[in-house]
């Protein structure tokens, strides 16, 4: 094999047409040996050059690695042929990582790979080892008995966070979302507050307060605390089986609004959304002070079928508009206001940085 594509699960057929079509000189095998995603190209042109017109033809191909050398599964093979590849590629000044994909049943695994050919790659190389942010990738992808070995730019590999990102976790989890219930119908309340639990969740805020205005039907809170707690405990499952960081879980608390807003306004800041306050991008250098400080809690009051009441205006902060013109339903404003915070406190970030 010359070229190996990766592609979406199901598309290994339309991708190898696309190939054949783009490069009528080539021959096509999806599913090689039978594994889903994979299409095997070879080729009598210069593969790199049929690498980049694959890249800029075929939509389909997620991931188009160019093969520098087959050779059998063992270790000891890999291991020299990762060596071979790397004196042309890294020299000692680069950082380098060998990210293995094994595939079929064998004797070792895909951690033994990466011990056993990064030690021949940095014997050979004298180039560190960054398992994070390597300049070079030493790429081994193993289809039964067969090990196919490339080297990629560290630049190709797209991660969520990498140098130039700047993680806003730590700013979000000062902010406490204080949610008006959203009360009416039994079915409609308890699917409104599985979405809100879910966003609040999403972003790790620090709390969720469920803010009633004086007495409320007991039957329509307790069907939004359910539909919250259902919308947090999903995703909190999620991303802790998928994060590799430990996930806070964000708690909920109850508590009249207004006896709220009296007891914080003193030493904390208040910030409600709604459309009768001030546009995003007239208040945001303020909305980035309040975001940015040393407060350790941030209050961000949001509405439901009624707005925030027009008394607590006078003690917030700030009163912002997020998007004006649009009336934001309230399953879908928690993670709107977060997003746009988000945006504004990695531009902060960024210009202080620069």
């Amino acid at each position: 094999m010359d070229i190996l594509i990766k592609t979406t699960l199901g598309m290994e057929k339309v991708a190898a047409t696309r190939v054949e079509e783009t490069i009528p000189e080539v021959q096509v095998i999806p599913k090689p040996y039978g594994f889903m995603g994979l299409v095997a190209v070879k080729t009598e042109l210069d593969k790199k050059e049929a690498a980049k017109k694959i890249e800029s033809n075929v939509l389909e191909a997620d991931r188009v690695i160019v093969v520098e050398e087959c050779v059998p599964a063992n270790l000891d093979e890999i291991a020299e042929a990762a060596a071979r590849i790397a004196k042309k590629s890294i020299g000692s000044k680069d950082t380098f990582a060998v990210r293995t994909v094994r595939r079929g049943k064998h004797e070792f695994t895909s951690i033994d790979v990466n011990v056993v050919a990064g030690a021949a790659v940095k014997k050979a190389t004298r180039a560190l080892v960054d398992l994070k942010y390597p300049s070079k990738i030493i790429r081994i992808e193993i289809l039964k008995n067969l090990a196919l070995i490339a080297i990629e730019d560290g630049e190709k590999e797209l991660k969520k966070i990498r140098p130039g990102k700047i993680p806003v976790i730590e700013f979000l989890r000062k902010i406490a979302i204080i949610q008006m219930p959203y009360l009416g119908p039994l079915n409609a309340i308890r699917a409104i507050g599985v979405r809100v639990g879910r966003e609040v969740q999403t972003f790790e805020v620090r709390e969720l307060v469920i803010s009633p205005i004086g007495a409320v039907k007991a039957e329509e809170l307790k069907v939004f605390i359910e539909g919250v707690f259902e919308g947090i405990n999903s995703r909190y499952e999620i991303q802790r089986k998928t994060y590799g960081r430990k996930v806070w879980r964000v708690p909920v608390f109850i508590q009249d609004l207004h006896q709220l807003v009296r007891e914080r306004r003193r030493r904390e800041p208040i910030i409600v959304l709604e459309p009768e306050g001030e546009p995003l991008p007239k208040v945001k250098d303020n909305l980035a002070e309040i975001l940015l400080s040393e407060k350790k809690r941030i209050n961000v009051l949001i509405g439901a079928r009624e707005g925030i009441p027009l008394g607590i205006y006078r003690f917030a902060n700030l009163v912002v508009d997020i998007c004006p013109g649009i009336t934001i339903s309230t399953d879908y404003a928690a993670a709107s206001a977060l997003i746009a915070f988000s945006t504004i406190i990695e531009e902060k970030l960024l210009e202080k940085k620069s």
